[in-house]
């Protein structure tokens, strides 16, 4: 196995090295690198739906997704499907997976199926980096804020889908729901501070009018989104995936209109963020 970075401050690219031969070892090891790194890329992967789900397994416990279509025979993997007469896609938007559940999601492995002949990137930005770089008046302002997460405005009845092409291959629209967390909180594993809001989730701040929240995450999202902290991943037969959905956002590219797109997704569950004093924070329902 030899990694490398993929941008100075976001992502590693893992080479020589097949996903589905790894050894409990070398799984630790790319635990670590993941909290690290925040995003793990690999190359030329023999990875068939039946490896896919044996690896997520193997790096973790996995959370069923209830609004996309599972892959037949493998309710545990998405279908992230872009037709070619379709003009919407999954995730073209910047957003950090289920930060609406009150324990979000360790990350996703995502493996790349059919693609495009060109387009179809996806962005990634680190959280770890952007809270560190945090102003230190800012910093201080949104210390103990809380903010709320929903998927009631994306995948809900009159949700943003339901009005899309992909509207009728979508499900679970009363199975929606929401969380608060902490603006700033502490990664699990790392114990560093994360920038915990982004703009496809959050719906506001608790405790300031709808102005003042509105202002405040958008300075956050204008912080966030630093051509710095980011890093961009240009997928290839055979390419896979591994981000951690508690430090970094994601985008993904909509720029291959007429041609197929197919994505198979698993998640992977997490735990309740710890608070400053190592105690499991409170993560109510909003």
């Amino acid at each position: 196995m030899k990694t490398r970075e993929w941008s100075e401050h976001c992502g590693s690219l893992v080479e020589n090295f097949q996903l589905a031969q790894a050894r409990d070892d070398e799984i630790d090891k790319l635990r670590t690198l993941l909290a690290a790194r925040g995003v793990l890329f690999f190359r030329d992967q023999d990875l068939p739906p039946a490896e896919h789900l044996r690896f997520a397994r193997r790096f973790g416990e996995i959370v069923l997704n209830k609004f996309f279509m599972p892959v037949p025979g493998f309710p545990e993997i998405a279908e992230v499907r872009k037709e070619a007469d379709q003009t919407t896609n999954i995730g073209g938007g910047w957003h950090t997976d289920h930060s609406y559940d009150e324990a979000p999601a360790l990350g996703s492995i995502l493996v790349a199926r059919i693609l495009p002949e060109s387009g179809g990137d996806t962005l990634f930005a680190n959280m770890h980096s952007a809270s560190a770089a945090l102003p230190d008046d800012l910093k201080r302002r949104v210390a103990k804020l809380i903010a709320v997460h929903s998927n009631v405005h994306i995948y809900g009845r009159g949700g943003y889908y339901q009005g899309t092409d992909l509207g009728n291959s979508l499900k679970g629209t009363d199975d929606v729901g929401s969380a608060k967390h902490p603006v700033i909180v502490r990664h699990p594993a790392t114990g560093g501070e994360i920038l915990y809001v982004n703009p496809a989730h959050t719906t506001h701040i608790e405790g300031l009018d709808e102005d003042e929240s509105g202002a405040l995450l958008e300075q956050l999202y204008d912080h966030a989104l630093r051509p710095e902290f980011q890093c961009r991943f240009d997928w290839q037969p055979g390419s896979v995936a591994i981000w951690d959905n508690r430090s970094t956002w994601h985008f993904a590219e909509n720029d291959y209109d007429g041609e197929r797109r197919l994505m198979h997704r698993i998640t992977l569950g997490g735990a309740p963020f710890p608070s400053n004093d190592g105690e499991t924070a409170s993560n109510s329902r909003a």
